[in-house]
This record gives structure tokens, C-alpha cells and sequence, in this order.
């Protein structure tokens, strides 16, 4: 475990309970919602063929959270769902949500470079907001691909690179492009460290997952809900800069099926 995933693993301990009240109080519903990537309607839709439908299917999350995608996974049909995430803490928040919804899902305490995942076990894998806290992303890929049978899907999202780039407070560019991905993220003054993140070019992340034997196959810039990034003209103008970006960036890939 490099020191980044130390110092990530602490803070996202410390900071679980307020990041889940956070998530829970903008959602504004109860109970909590549980958004899954194999929703055929939903954000990471594109296409027929994308997402694949998670019924009957095993499957993994690889930096699971509090558990909401697992969740949603779970309540749509999967077989069975296992969620991975470095923080206890926030593995707590997972069963919480888990047995609220009493849905069928279990959750491990793991490194998502070494998950404790059986190999060739899943049909289906996925990693939404994770992979850009992870210092080796390779690493990350190479099990995601292990724990995968042949032919198997897996989605991978992060925060958009785009939208990283820019300053939420003055809306200026605060590193180029192609500048060294770590950046350290402070949540606020109560903590004594600062969040380690990684913010990885487009052609980085899909060179780690062709590298590690997936086939890239669809690109996913969702629109969000506020509409922003389609405005022209005046509205675009007056827009905030990074409310003209997509949130997030998802590859949908598959494992040759040999």
C-alpha cells in the first residue's frame, strides 16, 4: 500500500460519517438512492449493447463507498454483488444502506489494487470516483481484469479530467493538462491531511485498461441533470466554467471472451 492509500484510507475514515450525511442531504430523498451503471436508463447508459444487464450476473464493485452502487446492483437483479473499498468506516455506511434497502449484497475490506477477490469470479465488474484516489490506476485495471471471467464487462468512471482542471473557485485552470497527476484535495480546515487524488489523462486511463487486456468499447459523458454543458451563447457565458464540462468520464470495456 503506497503512502497516498495510507493517508486516503485515514481521511476517508475520519471523514465517512460527514460524507455520507453530504451525499444523503443533496439527494434529498429518503430513503438514500442507489444509482447502478447497469441501470439501461440510467447515467452511464449508451447504446443497446451498453450497460449489460447486471440480472443473474456476479458481480464486483471496486471501490464501493457507502455502498450505493452495490446496492442498486444488487436490487437489480444480480446474483450476487461484493463491494470492495479501503475505508471500514465506509463499509459500515455499505451494510447500513445494505440492510435498509435488504438488499442481497456483501461488502470486504480491501486495496483495489490487491482486491481479496477470487480470480475469473465475476461476469461483471465496475469503479465509479475511485480509481483517481489510486496511485497505481495499472494496478487497479489488472485486477479488475483478474477477477473477471473471459468475456467479461467492466465500467470504470472517474471525474471527468476536463472539469479537474479547473478551478471551482475562479474558474482558471489550476495545472495543465499534461502536468503530473497528483494533487492533494483539502476537505476542510478541521483535517490535518489532505486527500490525495490523481487526475489522469483520457488516453492514460484507457491505456491502463487496453494494457491490462480490456477492449475499450464505448465512452461515457453523461449530461447532468442541470443541463449546463449544452448552453450556447450568453448562457454559456454566464455560466460557472466547470458547469460546461461533464462530471464524469466512463469507458465501458470487455475482456475477450477466449
Amino acid at each position: 500500500m503506497t503512502d497516498a492509500h495510507r493517508e486516503n484510507r485515514r481521511l476517508w475514515n475520519e471523514w465517512s460519517d460527514a460524507f455520507q450525511a453530504l451525499w444523503n442531504a443533496e439527494t434529498d430523498t429518503d430513503p438514500p438512492p442507489v444509482p447502478t451503471p447497469f441501470d439501461p436508463d440510467g447515467h452511464a447508459a449508451t447504446g443497446p449493447e451498453f450497460p449489460p444487464s447486471a440480472e443473474g450476473e456476479a458481480v464486483a464493485e471496486l471501490g464501493c463507498g457507502g455502498g450505493q452502487g452495490s446496492v442498486g446492483t444488487a436490487l437489480a437483479g444480480a446474483e450476487r454483488v461484493v463491494g470492495v473499498d479501503i475505508s471500514e468506516d465506509q463499509l459500515r455506511h455499505a451494510r447500513r444502506l445494505r440492510d435498509h434497502y435488504g438488499a442481497d449484497a456483501r461488502f470486504v475490506q480491501g486495496d483495489v489494487t490487491r482486491a481479496p477477490l477470487a480470480s475469473d469470479a465475476f461476469d461483471l465488474a465496475f469503479s465509479e470516483a475511485a480509481f483517481q484516489l489510486v496511485a497505481d490506476v495499472e494496478a487497479a485495471a489488472r485486477e479488475a481484469r483478474r477477477v473477471l471471467r473471459p468475456g467479461g464487462t467492466f465500467y470504470l468512471a472517474v471525474m471527468h479530467p476536463f472539469r479537474e482542471l479547473i478551478d471551482p473557485d475562479d474558474g482558471a485552470p489550476r495545472r495543465g493538462y499534461h502536468a503530473p497527476p497528483r494533487r492533494e484535495i483539502e476537505i476542510d480546515e478541521s483535517y490535518d491531511a489532505d486527500l490525495v487524488a490523481f487526475d489522469r489523462t483520457v488516453s492514460d486511463l484507457h491505456r491502463a485498461l487496453t494494457d491490462a487486456g480490456f477492449i475499450v468499447e464505448r465512452l461515457v459523458e453523461p449530461k447532468p441533470e442541470g443541463g449546463e454543458t449544452t448552453s450556447e451563447g450568453d448562457a454559456a457565458a454566464a455560466a460557472e466554467p466547470r458547469a460546461l464540462l461533464p462530471d464524469t468520464l466512463g469507458f465501458w470495456a470487455r475482456l475477450d471472451a477466449r
